[in-house]
């Protein structure tokens, strides 16, 4: 967080794939080198099983635009006012977080649902993009690096960043006293201790 601090609003791309997902070696190296090659700042939560598959020098070659971690409290990163953007797998955990916080997303969805919510971050709830993968299933650094950008300062940037906004303000609805959250909550109360 003390890093964080030091960041100018909107300019860190938080990179994580949450405690399940893992890139391979191959894909693990593509983000090595978008990232080495963003004028951004960025945050990457890389599990000690994976740091073995970064390119040689990469954490000497990005000191100072670069902070690798193991683990870094996800929430407090999300609401904070460095972050730009979210790199993530697009489990649902981590789409809500970052839909209820407001960070434009780039989805890189692994397995299972994650394919789901990669195309609902883009195409229904229009908060960020997805990279396409060429033949080998693998987002080259340049697929990467565009889709950085084009959440970032992009032609579409303004527009992801608006509709992440709105639908920040709509889970904060939902949760509100009176909201659709808190009313289902209350019921579910009710139903349980027969009030």
């Amino acid at each position: 967080m003390s890093w964080l601090n030091t960041k100018e609003p909107g300019s860190v791309v938080y990179v994580s794939f949450g405690s399940v997902a893992s890139l391979n070696a191959e894909q693990m190296a593509e983000m090595a080198w978008a990232l080495r090659q963003t004028s951004y700042n960025f945050l990457w939560v890389v599990k000690i099983t994976e740091d073995s598959n970064l390119p040689n020098n990469f954490m000497e070659e990005t000191a100072g635009k670069g902070l690798l971690v193991t683990w870094c409290p996800q929430l407090e990163v999300l609401a904070h006012h460095a972050l730009g953007c979210f790199i993530k797998h697009c489990g649902w955990n981590s789409t809500v977080e970052a839909i209820s916080f407001g960070v434009p997303m780039v989805g890189m969805p692994q397995f299972l649902d994650q394919m789901t919510n990669a195309y609902f971050v883009e195409k229904v709830w229009a908060v960020g993009v997805q990279p396409k993968v060429n033949e080998n299933n693998l987002a080259t650094r340049e697929e990467i690096d565009r889709c950085i950008s084009e959440v970032m300062h992009g032609e579409r940037a303004e527009e992801i960043k608006k509709n992440a906004k709105q639908w920040k303000e709509f889970a904060k609805e939902a949760v509100d006293e009176g909201g659709s959250s808190d009313k289902y909550l209350n019921e579910i109360i009710a139903q349980l201790t027969g009030a």
